[in-house]
């Protein structure tokens, strides 16, 4: 019986249309557009794309304040 091997190579896309955003945020479109701050960028006319890592930032800077609040409700309890 004959081998073969297979080389694949996936590129990660960095820049995301409005649905992919939406799902790689974990939100529904609907509420995406409504609540995320990020802007798009036009790549070309009637291209709008979203960048991953403004998204992350996004994310991290909700993540980094809800920690803060946390921390603010755990010291005003003491």
């Amino acid at each position: 019986m004959a081998s073969a091997s297979l080389n694949i190579t996936v590129t990660e896309k960095r820049m995301l249309n409005q649905s992919e955003a939406a799902g790689y945020t974990g939100l529904p479109v609907k509420h995406f557009k409504a609540t995320c701050p990020v802007q798009p960028v036009e790549m070309r006319p009637g291209s709008i794309l979203w960048d991953k890592r403004d998204l992350d930032q996004w994310i991290d800077a909700m993540k980094e304040g809800a920690e803060m609040a946390t921390q603010d409700a755990i010291l005003g309890k003491l």
